[in-house]
């Protein structure tokens, strides 16, 4: 399956509204530090998180 940049972009925001719903009240600082996707078996690429839409 392949994704198209939008798609794809469409989707990491959608992960990180969820994460940042779940973080549970008790946990302190920095939820998320980085985030970076990869292929199944492909070299990881960092995302700048300034650049997605992850208002909650």
């Amino acid at each position: 399956m392949s994704f198209e940049a939008n798609q794809l972009q469409e989707n990491l925001e959608a992960l990180l509204v969820a994460l940042k719903k779940a973080k549970p009240s008790s946990a302190k600082g920095t939820f998320l530090k980085k985030v970076s996707i990869s292929t199944t078996m492909g070299a990881g690429v960092s995302v700048d998180q300034s650049t997605l839409n992850t208002q909650a």
